[in-house]
């Protein structure tokens, strides 16, 4: 059975998202989210997983390159578990470093405006497909 992802990309001011088969293991950018974090953000991701319907939901989590986790990754930990309260969705935390760095490397050759639009959901894509590459 093939199973229907949704990868958040979470930040501070924009919140990338991408929806992904893993059975197929494909993923594409969905949407950028210009929306603080906060009550509001929830809300709209609330909606997408309403609109979406996903099997579960990838949530990236900032690692250090040590592999310790800083207060981005708390952030991270308490907005999946504050998510995981508002939806049936499983829930699956999984390591985002370099997700920028390659999405900035995938859209290398569009134009700055472009690329700010939308490096969030190819960000949210790479994860996605990070997540996949693991299981």
């Amino acid at each position: 059975m093939n199973r229907r992802l949704l990868a958040i990309d979470l930040g501070d001011r924009r919140t990338g998202v991408a929806i992904g088969d893993e059975g197929t293991g494909t993923a594409m950018p969905l949407e950028v989210l210009h929306i603080p974090k906060g009550e509001a953000l929830q809300e709209a991701l609330l909606k997408l997983i309403k609109a979406h319907a996903p099997d579960a939901i990838i949530v990236g989590l900032p690692l250090n390159m040590d592999d310790s986790e800083g207060p981005r990754a708390t952030d991270a930990r308490a907005f999946g578990s504050a998510l995981a309260r508002c939806c049936d969705c499983k829930i699956h935390m999984h390591d985002e470093r370099l997700t920028t760095f390659e999405a900035d490397d995938r859209m290398r050759g569009t134009s700055r405006r472009e690329k700010k639009s939308r490096s969030d959901a190819v960000a949210a894509c790479v994860l996605l497909e990070s997540f996949f590459a693991a299981q």
